[in-house]
This record gives C-alpha cells, structure tokens and sequence, in this order.
C-alpha cells in the first residue's frame, strides 16, 4: 500500500508540473526544451527498464529511435503515406528487427552484449546514410506536419500537450510494469539470471520482451520527434546519441523511472547551455558520467532518496 501511494503521489506530481509548466515557459524556445526532454524522457524510461531493472547494456538504442523517424520521414514524404500509419509500420518494422536480434544478442553479457548493441546500431546507422534515394543520406530529409483526421498538430504549445501527455502515459506504465509479476521477474534477472532460472523464470523471454519494448518505444518517439522537429539527419540514429541516452539512465538513476526524467532534463538542457563551447559537450558529457559513477554510483535521484533515508532516524 505504501508502494502504490508513493507510486501515484509522484505520478500526480508529474502531473501537476507538466499541467504548469507551459504557464511558466511562455519563452517559446524553453516549451521547445520541455518538448524535447519529454521526449527524451520516454525513451530513457524505456530503456531504463531494459538497463536500469533487467541489468542489460544497450549502447545502439539510438539505432532504433533513428528507425522510427526515418520510416516517418521517407513514407510520409515519398509514398504519402498517413503519419499515424508510417509510425506504426516503422514501430513495427523495429519491433520486428529487435525480436529478430534479441534471443542471440542477450545471450551475451558484459561488454560482449554491449559491443553487440553498439554493433547493431552502428549498422542501422550505415543503412541510413547509405539509402540517400529513402533517407536522403548525410544531407537529411524533410518531414511533413503530422496529422490526424486531418488536423495538422503545429506550435509548441500543442506539440508539448503532445509530448506531455506520452510522458505521463509512459511513466504510469512503467510504474505499474515494475510492481506487477513482470516487473519483479526482471528485476530477479537483474540480481541473478542463475537463481532467475531456478525460481522458474524464463529468463530468455523476459529479457526478449523488455529488449523489444524498449525498442519499440524509441521507434515512437523518434517518429514523433521528426515530425515535430521536420528535418532530419542521420546523427540521430548514431553512436554520440546512444551514448546520450545511456548517460541519461546512469546520471538520473539506474533501476529509477523518476530519475530518468531527471537524467533526461539535466542532459537535454547542458547542450543549450554549452552552446558557446562548441565540441566540447562530449567531453563534458564523460566528465559528468565520470563523476556520477564515482560519487553517486546509483545515480541522482535514487543518492539522494537513500540519504534522506538515512537521516530521518537521526532527526526523530
């Protein structure tokens, strides 16, 4: 009972600052910041599920979210497909692949499984670049505005209501993952995949599932992300981009969905903010997972909640 009232307690409180955030930001270009760390925050959260509670290393999910924009980008744009319909065959085209790789690939550990993923979305990447005729190759491709029933999503203030509201969505679901059998079946696998096996939990399936869902989610967002961003390029899909997103998970807090919303934050705003010092965010980027490793090895939020924690006994 306690688990569920903090579970909706920060739910709502989620919901309460989304729901004021577009009161405070009237600047256009911080509603732009929130949109895209919102965006961002989905897919942290997704693959915070696969690192953070199942314990396994993904560093080509960028791969994927690249996937789902460019399926967006090039059947919108030169088959007229529907955007609603190019998303869901690009998720699904993901899904596809990320099940086809998943049972062999997670076979591995350690820095095997992790050169692995790398591997995988360096291909993806390669793919992208080299179909200039679908993607448009190094250069990027234009998408056009998304619609629905023909009504056309346009300005920051809807597109944050947009990508608010998959936050929101996301977060209850992972909540809800996590504290269901599912859930503690992952994070059984986290503490031991032999004692995993053991108490019946068919380790192989679980860690398919979450790798595809996961990647599936990525595929999503990075469709929504193209649409609202409108031009793309193949940087999306690379390598610095899935090492954004892992520095995400570490930084905020493995095994925490909260803290992949403040991982996501804090590394969506330092590039605004380095802006002056071009080429330098990726030095900054390692010092900070440096630190954060070395210091706060759990990562933010859950540091911090651990050191409340400890004082409370001390106050009374």
């Amino acid at each position: 009972m306690k688990s569920l009232n903090q579970r909706y307690a920060g739910l709502l409180a989620l919901a309460v600052i989304l729901a004021l955030l577009p009161v405070v930001l009237t600047n256009p270009f911080y509603l732009d910041v929130a949109i895209r760390i919102a965006l961002n925050a989905v897919v942290v959260i997704a693959l915070n599920l696969l690192m953070g509670y199942t314990g396994q290393i993904s560093l080509g999910h960028a791969g994927f979210y690249g996937m789902g924009a460019y399926a967006s980008a090039a059947l919108t744009t030169h088959m007229n497909w529907p955007p609603i319909v190019a998303l869901l065959a690009g998720a699904a085209a993901t899904g596809v692949l990320a099940f086809a790789v998943a049972r062999p690939i997670l076979k591995l550990k350690g820095h095997t499984l992790a050169m692995a993923t790398l591997g995988l979305g360096i291909i993806i990447s390669i793919a992208i670049n080299n179909e200039s005729q679908w993607t448009g190759g190094p250069d990027g491709i234009g998408v056009p505005a998304f619609t629905l029933f023909d009504v056309a999503i346009e300005g920051e203030k809807a597109w944050y209501a947009v990508s608010a509201a998959l936050l929101l969505l996301m977060t209850w679901f992972a909540l809800n993952l996590i504290d269901s059998p599912v859930g503690r079946a992952l994070q059984a696998i986290h503490g031991s995949e032999v004692a995993s096996r053991v108490a019946g939990v068919d380790t192989a399936k679980f860690k398919a599932r979450v790798f595809v869902l996961s990647a599936v989610v990525a595929s999503i967002t990075g469709s929504i992300s193209a649409h609202y961003i409108g031009f793309i390029t193949p940087g999306m899909a690379g390598f610095f981009h899935s090492i954004e997103l892992v520095t995400m998970v570490v930084v905020g807090g493995m095994a925490s969905v909260f803290g992949s919303i403040i991982g996501a934050a804090l590394l969506t705003i330092l590039p605004q903010l380095l802006q002056t010092f071009e080429g330098w965010e990726v030095v900054v980027f390692g010092v900070i997972l440096m630190a954060t490793m070395i210091f706060m090895p759990k990562g933010l939020v859950p540091s911090i909640a651990q050191r409340l924690r400890s004082r409370k006994p001390k106050e009374a």
